[in-house]
């Protein structure tokens, strides 16, 4: 997400900081260049237009120019417009769901991942809220998209609305709020049809559907990969039936991010949600402070946090983290270190979370490192035996040979990999004299690379990436609640 937009205003600013003194000339120079990264990345030229304008007044003069770190004002300067450019009313992912049964409409155009983000949100109110929810599909006119809903609602753990054939868009809303208040439900969501284009006939049915159903929500679901056209049909939506917000898919494909940059300032509503992949978890709130610091390539740190406190098993860490205390690390340790890195987004995804290292995006690629690395590491380790994983002094060379050519690799493959076991299983003896207290917080600043070298997983769920070390941990971070209790007597 935004990759190409920070890669190119990255090169801008980095310019900037690297001299000493700044002159109203190299700050103009440097916002025409903000300017055409903008543009190519589709964001709408009123738009960028007014961002530049809007930095250009707050970047020149005697405060900026003759401050003692003249490139960093610029840089926050640009990061607050940002900000204020992404920002809604409300916390991100608030919605209005205080008077049960609340219904949420969702609306959109055909294909734009509409069914799968009903079913990815109400998985997300019913295990963070605790929400009772029901689905129903409005779409009478799509082959199967009532049966589509009806799988998903099954995978995710919610009810759905039971098909009868034969009925129109507005009977079934009206069977959906009398069955979501007779069976106790706190949300009950509503998929409405979409179309490959905008048409009057769309439009008046999501009209009578809205009408009858009064939602508490009406959420528009466009594709981010569409560019300015997201943001024209939300235009449309708004004027028509009226949106309390956006919900932008498939941003994971999306290097660019013009939609997500436009659609706030031209429409006035807010981005509540991104979709970031076909998993049912692949749903993100949209903080317009975390975006921000992705595309200025400042990382975002809270984020991996949190994404690591949902993937955290609470009793297998509490496990990890008194084997961590006694120095012990084998090759069963480091596969749930691999594992736990790939719930939490592959290497790829942590790499965007982490302050800086968006720029070794192209170094990783052209060494060929990315998710791939990750498997054949769990294939080596699957190849092993179960006397193998727990002492990999073992390892010999007929040994080795039989588990790379399990693996389907060679040798010198499971040699790295013997390696980076090594080099954690030297820290973890380092490490084992810490109290708890102290594993866990240093554990989660090795993550963060304080202290240079490797990366080793201090917090039982992060696993090292060697030679990715060395930034600095953000002042004031601190565990999460559901982390910082971990090997706590109880």
């Amino acid at each position: 997400m935004f990759e190409t937009l920070s890669g190119r205003l990255s090169g801008v600013f980095d310019k900037l900081t690297r001299q000493g003194a700044l002159t109203d000339e190299d700050i103009s120079t440097a916002l025409r260049e903000v300017r055409v990264a903008l543009l190519e990345a589709d964001v709408s030229l009123p738009v960028a237009r007014d961002f530049v304008k809007a930095v250009s007044e707050k970047a020149r003069g005697q405060a900026v120019t003759k401050s003692i770190t003249p490139g960093q004002q610029v840089v926050k300067i640009v990061h607050d417009a940002l900000v204020d450019m992404l920002k809604g009313e409300g916390p991100a992912g608030e919605l209005k769901i205080d008077s049960p049964p609340a219904p949420i409409l969702m609306v959109g155009l055909q294909g734009s991942g509409k069914t799968t983000t009903t079913a990815k949100l109400a998985k997300r109110l019913k295990e963070r809220e605790g929400k009772r929810i029901l689905l129903a599909s409005l779409d009478t006119r799509r082959p199967a998209a009532m049966e589509q809903l009806a799988i998903l609602a099954l995978q995710v753990g919610v009810d759905s609305l039971p098909i009868v054939a034969g009925q129109t868009a507005v009977d079934i809303a009206r069977r959906a709020k009398q069955q979501a208040a007779l069976g106790g439900y706190d949300v009950v969501m509503l998929d409405t049809a979409g179309r490959l284009h905008i048409d009057d006939e769309l439009m008046d049915e999501v009209t009578a559907v809205r009408d009858v159903a009064k939602p508490r929500e009406t959420l528009l679901v466009v594709d981010g990969l569409t560019g300015q056209d997201a943001v024209n049909v939300a235009e449309q939506f708004d004027g028509r039936v009226g949106i309390s917000g956006v919900v932008l898919t498939r941003m994971d494909g999306d290097g660019r991010g013009g939609a997500a940059l436009s659609m706030r300032a031209v429409t006035g509503k807010p981005i509540r949600f991104v979709g970031l992949g076909e998993r049912m978890d692949a749903l993100e709130e949209f903080h317009p402070e975390r975006v921000a610091g992705r595309i200025l390539g400042m990382g975002d740190i809270v984020a991996l946090v949190e994404k690591a406190q949902e993937t955290l098993e609470q009793e297998a860490a509490e496990r990890m983290v008194k084997r961590f205390q006694k120095g012990q690390f084998n090759m069963n340790d480091l596969r749930s270190q691999l594992e736990q890195m790939q719930k939490m987004g592959g290497m790829q995804g942590m790499m965007s979370m982490l302050p800086g290292m968006g720029k070794m995006q192209k170094q990783m690629d052209d060494a060929g490192i990315d998710d791939r690395v990750l498997r054949r590491q769990v294939a080596l380790i699957d190849s092993m035996t179960k006397k193998e994983r727990r002492s990999p002094d073992l390892l010999q060379a007929s040994r080795k040979k039989r588990i790379a050519a399990g693996a389907g690799l060679e040798v010198s493959d499971l040699n790295k990999l013997l390696k980076m076991h090594r080099q954690m299983a030297d820290v973890m003896k380092k490490m084992g004299g810490m109290s708890k207290k102290s594993l866990l917080r240093g554990g989660l600043g090795a993550m963060l690379g304080r202290g240079g070298g490797g990366m080793p997983p201090g917090m039982g769920g992060m696993p090292p990436m060697p030679g990715m070390g060395g930034g600095a941990t953000p002042p004031g971070l601190a565990l999460p609640p559901g982390l910082s209790g971990l090997g706590k007597k109880k």
